[in-house]
């Protein structure tokens, strides 16, 4: 490392919580009275979920827009619903995450609309305990991941330095777009890999 590490920044979905699309994809259907493929063209082959995640549509607009898609007035409590609904806490993970900001700063940073980060403590009671309010949704930053941008937008709001940053994500991509913008990566495998990977860097 060329500096210690001042800030681990945590992925939210399959790395501190479970996702199951799934689980989204027939919570929304069962509202609209539609079929799971008519849910998953409108939310993510249109390329809403992008824009949105990429902040390229505000939260209101999204709402409508996928409402429209769907030939129904979704409501936000009917989207937190469904939300909720695939997400399931990884107890092993976030207490890794407790015991590490017991030492060091510590975030959240997920390619999601402003909505997930505005309302994570009804999406995710026990992400909020150990966060609070530091979980940030990356169309607050107006890109995604694995744009090297985000991270550096993101560690800058944060007062920090990429060099001085350590983050995690399950996905490859997203840890090589961290490490193009100077911070460090580590790919999520398991629990017992990263708890080794945070003792390493006496992060623990």
């Amino acid at each position: 490392m060329t500096a210690p590490v001042s800030l681990v920044l945590f992925d939210l979905d399959d790395v501190l919580c479970r996702y199951d699309r799934s689980a989204r994809i027939a919570h929304i259907a069962a509202v609209v009275g539609r079929d799971a493929q008519t849910v998953r063209q409108a939310i993510w082959d249109s390329g809403l979920e992008g824009r949105a995640d990429a902040g390229l549509v505000g939260d209101a607009d999204y709402l409508d827009e996928l409402g429209v898609l769907l030939g129904y007035p979704l409501t936000l409590n009917d989207w937190l619903d469904a939300r909720r609904a695939a997400m399931t806490p990884d107890a092993e993970v976030i207490a890794l995450a407790r015991a590490v900001a017991g030492r060091h700063r510590v975030a959240v940073l997920t390619n999601n609309c402003r909505l997930l980060a505005d309302y994570i403590h009804y999406l995710c009671p026990p992400v909020a305990e150990v966060f609070g309010a530091q979980v940030y949704a990356s169309a607050s930053f107006g890109v995604a991941k694995p744009s090297p941008e985000l991270y550096r937008r993101c560690v800058s709001h944060l007062g920090t330095a990429p060099d001085k940053t350590f983050f995690i994500d399950d996905v490859e991509a997203n840890v090589a777009g961290a490490l193009e913008a100077g911070l460090h990566g580590y790919r999520f495998v398991g629990t017992e890999a990263l708890a080794s990977e945070l003792a390493y860097y006496r992060l623990l």
